[in-house]
C-alpha cells in the first residue's frame, strides 16, 4: 500500500469551478485524497492533474447506477460533502414538471443514494462526516424558486433525518447554508458594478465545510450558516 492510499478519503459531489474545486484543494491540504464527482470530465482531468491526491470520477449524480459503480471505484470515504446542486428560476407556471422532478434527483435523491452506500462503512468504523452545501432556498420559497426551492427544502430535512439516525452512531452530518453570492465568473458578469465584499469566496466556503466535517464530537453543529457581513438576513 502506498503513503497515498494510506490517505482518508474524502468524495466530492458538483465539483466545478467555484465551490467543488475549492473543496476538494481544501480537502487535499489537509492530508486527503478526495475523489471528485461531476459529469464534466475534461473539468476533472485538469483538477486531476494540478492537485495531488484528486481523483477524477466524471458521474452525473442524479443515476444511482452511475453513483454506485462511482462509489465503488473509489472505496469507503470518510467524509462525503454533497455539493452538486440542480437549480431553476420561474414560478411553477414557468417552470416544467421535468425541472423540477430534474433538481429533486440532483439535490435530494441523490443525497440519499450517498448516505446509503457510505453510512454503512463509517459507521462500522465509528466515524465520518456527511456535509451537505445548501443555500437559502432550503428554508424558504420564493416566486421565482418553484422548480428549485422545494427540492433544497427537501434536502435539508433528509439531512437532519440523517444526522439523528447516524449521529449516535458516530457519524456527524451537517448543512451548511450559503446565504450569499458565490464569487465565480459567471456572477461577476452578471453584477459587475458589485463591490468585491458582496460576494462569497469558494475558499472560505471551502474552509467551512472542512470546519464541520472536522468538529470535535462534543461540539456537533447541524445547521451551519455563511454570509458576507454586510448581507442583510
Amino acid at each position: 500500500m502506498t503513503v497515498a492510499q494510506t490517505k482518508p478519503l474524502a468524495l466530492v459531489t458538483g465539483v466545478g469551478p467555484g465551490t467543488g474545486a475549492a473543496v476538494v484543494r481544501r480537502f487535499a491540504e489537509g492530508g486527503y485524497r478526495v475523489a471528485m464527482l461531476a459529469r464534466d470530465e475534461a473539468r476533472l482531468a485538469a483538477l486531476e492533474a494540478e492537485i495531488p491526491g484528486a481523483i477524477a470520477i466524471p458521474c452525473d449524480v442524479a443515476d444511482p447506477a452511475a453513483l454506485e459503480r462511482a462509489v465503488a471505484q473509489v472505496g469507503d470515504p470518510r467524509v462525503v460533502v454533497h455539493n452538486a446542486v440542480g437549480g431553476a428560476f420561474g414560478t411553477f407556471q414557468q417552470v416544467e414538471a421535468e425541472v423540477l422532478q430534474r433538481n429533486f434527483e440532483i439535490n435530494t435523491l441523490a443525497l440519499f443514494h450517498l448516505a446509503r452506500l457510505t453510512a454503512p462503512a463509517m459507521i462500522a468504523a465509528g466515524e465520518g462526516a456527511i456535509i451537505v452545501t445548501g443555500n437559502t432556498s432550503a428554508q424558504r420559497g420564493r416566486a421565482a424558486f418553484a422548480g428549485f426551492a422545494p427540492t433544497k427544502a427537501a434536502q435539508r430535512i433528509l439531512a437532519e433525518s440523517l444526522a439523528r439516525d447516524l449521529g449516535p452512531k458516530g457519524v456527524h452530518v451537517a448543512y451548511l447554508v450559503i446565504d450569499a453570492v458565490i464569487d465565480v465568473p459567471w456572477q461577476r458578469a452578471r453584477m459587475p458594478d458589485a463591490a468585491d465584499d458582496f460576494f462569497i469566496s469558494p475558499a472560505s466556503i471551502a474552509a467551512e465545510v472542512h470546519h464541520l466535517a472536522h468538529q470535535p464530537r462534543d461540539a456537533w453543529s447541524f445547521l451551519a450558516e455563511v454570509r458576507p457581513f454586510h448581507e442583510p438576513w
